[in-house]
């Protein structure tokens, strides 16, 4: 199946660095993979932009996708056995991408979360405004020791018409992860010229694939393969930690 949908006339670009920071590739949690199946085929993808390791993000959200430490668990160790039975060369990290609401502050409160390696945590904003307290819930976990990243900035709306917004948040020590699929265009034009601005004021800490499904590997691998892509990735090779793992 895999090698049918990927199959390329000429080789495939490597991404410049080794780690995916963003991804949704954990089965059944979240409405990203459904299935061992879908994950492995999203893995192989990933192998062949040159990703040898993979950090595991599905959403914990209120309501949609209360994910906990268990559940999140519980699928990583099914989906790490059957990457073993594969034979796969791919190393998996168990994290998460918390929406900051009311289920967050309650996990967070009871010291839930799941970090990244480095105690690095990615967090989201809701698309509709950004959160009230957000200055503050960014500067108490980074005085208990989190390192702070925020998903996708360039995909609120909110910040597309205030710049200087992310020049604070940045300068107050909050990360930004830019998805990859932002730049082709994918979430909307909108998104897109915010992703290209961030690039070019050098304010793009990590990138991600937010991968949900194959066909969006399909669009980042095309990409990467593109004239705009090598020119852009020079630029991005200079501000671009996602290797931050094997610090």
């Amino acid at each position: 199946m895999f090698g049918k949908l990927f199959r390329r006339n000429k080789e495939q670009v490597k991404l410049f660095y080794n780690t995916d920071v963003h991804c949704h590739i954990l089965p059944g949690v979240d409405h990203g993979s459904q299935s061992i199946e879908q994950s492995l085929d999203m893995l192989r993808a990933e192998a062949e932009m040159g990703i040898k390791r993979v950090i595991l993000t599905s959403h914990v959200t209120a309501i949609t996708f209360e994910n906990t430490r268990e559940t999140l668990t519980d699928a990583f160790l099914k989906l790490k056995d059957a990457v073993t039975d594969e034979g796969m060369d791919m190393e998996l990290f168990l994290s998460a991408e918390y929406r900051m609401d009311e289920y967050f502050d309650k996990e967070y409160a009871a010291d839930h979360l799941i970090p990244m390696p480095g105690n690095h945590i990615l967090l989201e904003n809701s698309f509709q405004q950004e959160l009230m307290n957000l200055d503050e819930l960014l500067f108490d976990m980074q005085v208990k020791g989190y390192r702070t990243i925020l998903a996708h900035p360039e995909r609120y709306p909110y910040y597309s018409r205030r710049h200087k917004r992310y020049e604070q948040l940045h300068n107050a020590g909050a990360r930004f992860q830019i998805n990859i699929l932002s730049f082709t265009g994918y979430f909307g034009e909108e998104a897109r010229e915010s992703a290209l601005w961030l690039v070019k004021n050098g304010l793009v800490d990590y990138l991600g694939t937010d991968m949900h499904n194959v066909k969006h590997a399909h669009i980042i691998m095309d990409y990467i393969n593109s004239k705009e892509w090598k020119k852009m990735s020079r630029d991005l090779e200079a501000t671009v930690k996602n290797d931050f793992i094997t610090d």
